[in-house]
């Protein structure tokens, strides 16, 4: 991938300026998350989702398995993360931004294969070149969909090979734009006769929003909590 199709990197303030920074701070906020979660009651431990921004939202009774892949990609001073544009011809979230993956197929070893498996078929990123180190709570979609988001890191160089039937373009972001909180909008519309709360990244060129956008806020609010507790 090209540098231009990358943003500015904005504020750093955090120093994230290689892949072994943001591993640093990636492993002590994960375990960190884990800490918390052993001392919760199982009663308080909820699945983050749609729901989460629309109290009273009535999801589908059961949920398909799904997991993403969130690379982390190593640019040269500031890490980044990567995000697809799917086809316009897809019959389902056409033209949406997304991240590489899809539903858990009977073949898959796990959930983590699966997001290594869908992310070499739609943009021809090899597993060898991705390290994972961990996974976020799983994302429950209004669709019926319960998606793990898997972080990998990437080191440059890779090749991409984007399957042109599901992926329209693929492009990236910096670590300090998913963590800005400026960045963090919370936005609504109305969907059949209901306001539905949603969450919007900016970005100049494409339209990030819903699940990916929140899968990115949950990130953030992972990594933040472990520097930036406000």
């Amino acid at each position: 991938m090209e540098q231009e199709n990358i943003l500015p990197t904005g504020s750093n303030r955090f120093g994230l300026e290689t892949l072994d920074d943001f591993r640093e701070l990636f492993c002590n906020a994960y375990e960190k998350s884990i800490r918390q979660k052993l001392v919760m009651e199982s009663s308080e431990l909820k699945n983050n989702g749609d729901h989460s921004l629309n109290p009273g939202m009535t999801l589908p009774a059961r949920q398909h398995p799904a997991s993403v892949l969130i690379p982390v990609i190593g640019r040269p001073g500031h890490p980044t993360v990567l995000l697809t544009r799917r086809s316009d011809a897809l019959s389902h979230h056409a033209g949406q931004v997304s991240f590489p993956g899809g539903r858990v197929e009977d073949s898959d070893i796990d959930i983590v294969d699966t997001a290594l498996r869908e992310t070499e078929e739609e943009i021809g990123l090899k597993r060898r070149h991705i390290e994972v180190i961990g996974q976020l709570d799983d994302y429950v979609t209004r669709t019926g969909f319960a998606v793990t988001p898997i972080v990998g890191l990437v080191t440059p160089p890779f090749d991409l090979v984007v399957n042109s039937v599901e992926v329209a373009d693929v492009f990236e972001v910096p670590i300090s734009f998913v963590l800005d909180r400026k960045n963090h909008d919370r936005q609504s519309k109305e969907w059949q006769n209901k306001t539905r709360h949603f969450y919007v990244m900016p970005h100049p060129d494409f339209y990030i929003w819903g699940a990916t956008a929140g899968m990115l806020v949950d990130f953030a609010n992972m990594l933040l909590a472990a520097v930036d507790p406000k």
